[in-house]
């Protein structure tokens, strides 16, 4: 049975967050929503990036690339207005409360337009495009040896897109006093609801060569949460956009920015501007799509008359680009010199408007950083750029007083923010939201907690195979209410058919957190199938039961008895140090040990083992809890190595050997056409040893496609001593499908995939015990390869595949479907 770890972090946000969607309907009362579009008086076409606001407020958006606009709040005034360069300003009247349609006619402003005498010849924003090109070199931050400065970083997430029918259901009385603070968004003018805020100051450190970031988190505010480890996502290295890059890589989607070598290719520009900023003369530039469906930005930007540096970026992510569950996403940047002649960012404001769909409730995301206190080319020491960790929080940045935010802060809170952490703080302690946190921690991590014990998991609750028949079994786990340092779980099951109770336990004991060190043993008697892939569902899950092509029946009893002490050095660079004992039996005539000699008389495989592992992944990021964790991923590959010494005589142990693994898997953008992932794994085994004990490789009897298995090969067929395996998959991200104009509108994406292994077995090893029927040894190579289409409806995956090699075994599939779900951007 396989206990899923959760980490309380992001449980209790997403609890927070989700229970707030559910209950932000109450706070709707009279809301005033107004669309319409504005257009030239005289030329009647569509006029985009118009400020549209109501009268003597913020509240306020601007149209689209087609002139169209939205705009609710719960604060009107009796007038909205329209206003754009170059044009009259244009009123029209508003009646509150109420949904409406409100189009504006503008005339060009006629006396405050200077004559301007426009000839044939290259579009001048164009021109100043490949000047600003040209020069990107010397503006780009990362140009400069080092640099170094103060961030302050505000990340706030709001309830929008409400539902006015909720809001008299008894559910909802207890968070009545949360929705006195509903606002008005000032980018798109829609109503929300401020639920979450966090606040950090940090040190940021970059040096060129070689390649080092460093970032000190001083302080860390965060409403209703209580877990140092989020502070590090919250500081300048999470979501950092650089325009001046050819690509702007936002929630793992790599747009072309507006500025890119080869930006022509991908926008339309126009001059609509020039006046002084800060007593420089700039430019103001607007670009839009040349097409719909591509990854690109619309906006505008301001440029510098003489050195041709950005002052100022505008711009939103094209409403038809191929991206999930955004309904908006809002960049703005500005820039300034410091030390005289070297630009730099200076404020930066990522606004996303988070959507399921128009009929659900959505959610804001703001991310509001300054910078100060810039040092250029001021080298620190050589040690100092040394240290592998590469972002550390202080040990007191969470205790930080009002005193301390008052001075350091680069801006104050309004008083809605402030508001946010009463709100956050209070909910938490409600026993309506505790209750919805426990159904929600249930549905997430299939536990039911009962105390300091959680019950479950539900998937495993009730399932079937051949050999137990109908299965049933329970298991549990301790959380932090029973220990912060030692974790206990235990499970029990008894098969109908084979009329066997299986059963297993073990405990986690945390040691030290710097240096993180565990303690952990299992002891484990179960049934087993040999050759599954870590992501593949388990044996007593219930949706592996019944989503086969072909009936569990390859089955063995295993006990199973393990001890694991390990020691992570910094984040990402870990040893592990574990003994291992099992004991195999046949639990099927399908399966059966059979030895060759009459030395092994049992028909029961013993092995007794100590392996050694090593990971890698430079600068993983990780949010913790006690003592469970969720790995962030990173952009660099991961490695890892894995030596086993095998002891005859130990605990009853018959055989002696050694087996190295070696893996590593990575994932590499390369816009414009999607990204690549891969995985390589080699192995050998030195020994002679029966066939379980070698590297049985993975198949896949399921009709869910697995990452790490080969999905067109059956379980236990193939068996090697040594071998090397490569997955490797192309995600194109729509980039062929964008281009037919009947398949974009579904944002359907496409994939290929192809997956190898070559091995071989040595003799005295195929020779020592008996194959069952259709176990092969691997003498050559098995391949197959795929085609898929992935974001149908947004989350599923369907994949066809081909087997290419082996096709005289029997029993095969040649061709086969296979689906999945995925969430992604």
């Amino acid at each position: 049975m396989k206990n899923p770890q959760h980490t309380p972090f992001l449980l209790k946000l997403s609890a927070v967050l989700f229970t707030l969607l559910a209950f932000a309907a109450s706070a709707f009362s009279q809301i005033t929503k107004i669309e319409g579009t504005v257009k030239d008086f005289e030329t009647g076409q569509p006029l985009p990036f118009v400020n549209i606001s109501f009268k003597t407020t913020t509240i306020g958006t601007v149209t689209d690339i087609d002139g169209m606009y939205t705009l609710e709040t719960a604060f009107p005034t009796d007038t909205l207005q329209a206003s754009f360069v170059g044009y009259q300003t244009d009123y029209e009247a508003v009646i509150k409360g109420e949904k409406q349609e409100i189009n504006f006619l503008i005339m060009k402003d006629i006396i405050s337009l200077e004559e301007a005498v426009i000839l044939p010849g290259e579009n001048p924003a164009e021109i100043l495009l490949r000047k600003i090109i040209a020069r990107k070199k010397y503006h780009n931050k990362e140009r400069l040896d080092y640099y170094e400065y103060e961030v302050y970083n505000k990340v706030q997430f709001d309830i929008n897109n409400f539902d006015e029918k909720f809001k008299d259901r008894k559910i909802f009385r207890p968070f009545k006093f949360v929705f006195e603070n509903i606002d008005t968004s000032t980018v798109n003018g829609k109503v929300f609801l401020p639920v979450f805020i966090t606040e950090t100051v940090s040190d940021y450190v970059f040096r060129k060569n070689p390649r080092t970031t460093k970032e000190h988190i001083k302080a860390s505010k965060i409403s209703g949460i209580e877990d140092q480890s989020i502070s590090q996502f919250m500081g300048e290295m999470y979501q950092n956009i650089n325009v001046y890059d050819n690509f702007v890589s936002v929630f793992g989607k790599g747009f072309v920015s507006p500025i890119a070598d080869f930006g022509l290719q991908y926008y339309r520009y126009y001059l609509v501007d020039s006046f002084f900023v800060d007593n420089k003369w700039a430019y103001k530039i607007q670009f839009t799509p040349r097409r719909k469906y591509e990854l690109t930005f619309k906006g505008e930007f301001t440029v510098h008359d003489t050195s041709f540096a950005l002052l100022k970026v505008d711009m939103n992510v094209s409403e038809k680009a191929n991206v999930n569950f955004i309904n908006e996403l809002y960049i703005n940047q500005e820039f300034n010199t410091v030390q005289d002649t070297t630009w730099m960012l200076t404020h930066d404001r990522l606004f996303a408007d988070f959507i399921i769909s128009d009929r659900a409730m959505g959610l804001f995301g703001t991310k509001n950083t300054s910078y100060r206190n810039f040092k250029i080319n001021q080298p620190r020491s050589d040690k100092f750029y040394s240290n592998p960790e590469n972002i550390s929080v202080e040990k007191n940045a969470e205790e930080r007083s009002e005193e301390f935010w008052k001075q350091n802060r680069h801006d104050s809170l309004s008083e809605k923010e402030k508001t946010i952490y009463f709100i956050a703080d209070t909910v938490k302690n409600l026993p309506a939201f505790k209750s919805w946190l426990n159904v929600f921690t249930t549905i997430v991590t299939g536990y039911k907690k009962a105390g300091p014990f959680e019950i479950g998991p539900y998937a495993s609750l009730v399932s079937f195979n051949r050999v137990e028949g109908w299965r049933f079994g329970i298991g549990f786990k301790t959380n932090n209410k029973f220990s912060k340092k030692l974790k206990l779980n235990g499970h029990i099951a008894y098969g109908l058919r084979d009329q066997k109770w299986k059963y297993g336990g073990g405990f986690r004991v945390f040691v030290s957190k710097r240096p993180r060190q565990i303690f952990s043993a299992q002891y484990e008697y179960d049934i087993e199938q040999l050759g599954l892939s870590a992501d593949a569902y388990s044996e007593d899950n219930i949706i592996a039961s019944f989503y086969r092509r072909r009936p569990f029946y390859k089955l063995s009893y295993v006990q199973d008895v393990r001890a694991n002490y390990e020691i992570e050095w910094f984040h990402g660079f870990s040893n592990r140090i574990s003994f291992v004992h099992r004991e195999l039996q046949s639990a099927t005539g399908k399966v059966v040990y059979n030895f060759a000699s009459d030395v092994y008389p049992d028909h029961r495989i013993v092995s007794s083992e100590v392996r050694l592992y090593t990971r890698f992944a430079y600068q993983e990021k990780f949010i913790e809890g006690e003592l469970n964790r969720l790995s962030l991923g990173t952009k660099y590959p991961k490695i890892a190595f894995e030596y086993a010494y095998g002891i005859k005589g130990m605990w009853n142990g018959q055989f002696n050997y050694h087996r190295v693994l070696f893996t590593i898997e990575d994932w590499v953008q390369t816009n414009p056409i999607g990204w690549f992932e891969y995985f390589v794994q080699a192995g050998k085994t030195w020994g002679n040893l029966p066939y379980p004990l070698l590297a049985i490789h993975t198949g896949n009897e399921t009709y869910s496609y697995d990452d790490y298995s080969f999905n067109m090969m059956n379980l236990i067929e193939f068996v090697s001593d040594e071998y090397v395996a490569v997955f490797a998959t192309h995600h194109f991200n729509g980039y062929f499908l964008s281009k037919i104009p009947l398949m974009r509108r579904l944002k359907w994406r496409e994939l290929v995939s192809a997956k190898a292994v070559a091995g071989r077995i040595s003799q005295a090893n195929e020779n020592m015990m008996l194959f069952p029927t259709d176990l092969y040894a691997l003498n050559g190579v098995y391949a197959e390869a795929g085609i898929g289409v992935e974001n149908i409806f947004k989350i599923l995956r369907v994949d066809v595949l081909w087997r290419l090699t082996q096709l005289d075994n029997p029993n095969i599939q040649k061709i086969g479907i296979r689906g999945s779900f995925r969430f992604n951007f």
